[in-house]
């Protein structure tokens, strides 16, 4: 019996069958005719093995509601959000669980220009529609089904964002962790003077490699190594719907996504001076300093791509980053890509004639960051997050609460907060050029949340 409960704070996301089956899937497209009252959608669906099923219910929902369907096929995340803007769609739905392990499947959804559909605005009525039985009846004209093949629009957008014959012939390591990503290396392939070491190619819905998440520190020595082995310019590794691209110098060194929201900021900037900047409050004072010195400006945003999607919107700022590796672009309709940020990286490599580690280097020593640590909760989120306070408050400068709890001090900050989607609290901290001080307050926080 499939549940409600999948039914999450920026998609819905469960377990197979057990919570997400194709009774609930073809529920949840009768759920979204309803509530967005669709003429055309997009739908597609990831590599995992229960996908094309989902999708077939979900599409047989809204043409029985009356919507014309769009069918995509075979996809990333950003294909849907591509489709629905490029095709001036009215919304989009993208069947995929992301980097959940292979018995987990879900939802994302977008309305027309690519806008989210998260619990704040719309998941949670389309689920009380589910849950009351008020769900449309059947409509007298069904809705059409068609493909649509996008996929030239798609890459001839992506290779907009470059100058092509201005790129060197950099070897990179792609690590498409068997999820939908080397698809598009493929495509992009002819059109691109680098040499591509492909790891985890194929798509692979059981995930032979294991579940292709980057964020792990032990999902990413393949990637590290082969860079090494191969002496290659760049290493790159994708999550399974690849809206979130991960970088490795050409030491094989993991790079956070903290640095590389700065990178990207800087770029913009000098092709776009006075330009605003959307960042999240985990990692920040590297994003600040780099913003201002470019003469940009900087605004803070909860994480979370609904968020971040709603703020870029609201100030048309040119870019978005969080430190999760999510990256987001005005020219793409103010949504993520994981295809955009490496190859804006790969003709910054090119353009300055230095490799990642001394675009990068410098800021991670002036701002040393942790990188994320998570911790499966002991008590409830509010406590902990009190009891942090409560410990530090008489000696911070500044406290926020966007998103979690920020303390700002004169060498150091931090940011605690509870996850969204999983019984834990995240922990991120970075400070002046200090390494030693960023391990010794990590250690100090680590303990005092432990309890």
């Amino acid at each position: 019996m499939s549940s409600l409960g999948s039914f999450k704070a920026y998609d819905v996301r469960g377990r197979i069958p057990e919570e997400i089956d194709e009774s609930l899937a073809y529920d949840i497209g009768r759920a979204y005719a309803a509530f967005v009252k669709p003429r055309r959608v997009a739908v597609g669906y990831d590599i995992r093995l229960s996908s094309p099923a989902l999708a077939a219910a979900v599409k047989c929902g809204l043409r029985d509601c009356g919507s014309d369907v769009l069918n995509i096929g075979l996809w990333g995340t950003e294909g849907a959000y591509f489709a629905t803007f490029a095709g001036k769609l009215d919304g989009g739905v993208m069947v995929t669980a992301s980097h959940n392990p292979p018995d987990y499947n879900g939802m994302k959804f977008v309305r027309e220009e690519a806008r989210p559909i998260s619990a704040d605005t719309g998941l949670r009525e389309m689920r009380t529609l589910i849950e009351s039985g008020r769900l449309p009846a059947k409509a007298a004209q069904p809705g059409s089904e068609r493909p649509l093949d996008i996929r030239a629009q798609y890459l001839e957008h992506l290779l907009g964002y470059v100058d092509v014959a201005r790129l060197r012939p950099l070897k990179i390591v792609v690590n498409a962790g068997n999820g939908g990503a080397g698809l598009i290396v493929d495509e992009l392939e002819p059109h691109l003077p680098f040499e591509f070491i492909k790891l985890n190619h194929q798509p692979d819905g059981t995930f032979p490699h294991g579940v292709p998440n980057p964020m792990l520190e032990e999902n990413r020595a393949v990637t590290a190594e082969a860079v090494r082995a191969s002496r290659a310019d760049l290493g790159l590794a994708w999550d399974g719907d690849y809206d979130r691209c991960f970088f490795f110098d050409e030491s094989g060194q993991f790079i956070e996504g903290y640095y590389l929201v700065g990178l990207l900021a800087e770029s913009f900037l000098r092709s776009e001076p006075g330009g605003r900047i959307v960042h999240d409050p985990r990692l920040t004072w590297n994003t600040l300093d780099i913003v201002r010195r470019g003469g940009g400006t900087a605004v803070l945003c909860k994480s979370g791509h609904a968020f971040i999607k709603h703020k870029m919107r609201e100030v048309d700022a040119v870019y978005g980053g969080e430190m999760s590796a999510h990256h987001y672009f005005r020219r793409f309709s103010y949504c993520d890509s994981g295809m955009v940020p490496w190859l804006l990286v790969a003709a910054l490599i090119s353009e300055r004639g230095a490799p990642l580690s001394a675009l990068v280097g410098e800021r991670m020593r002036l701002f040393p960051a942790s990188g994320e640590i998570n911790r499966r909760l002991t008590s409830d989120t509010g406590a902990i997050l009190a009891r942090v306070r409560g410990q530090y408050q008489a000696a911070a400068l500044t406290i926020d609460c966007t998103d979690g709890l920020s303390m700002e001090f004169p060498e150091w900050r931090f940011n605690l907060r509870g996850s969204n989607t999983e019984p834990l609290v995240r922990l991120n901290v970075e400070s002046r050029g200090s390494e030693p001080l960023m391990r010794t307050k990590t250690a100090e926080l680590l303990k005092l949340i432990d309890g």
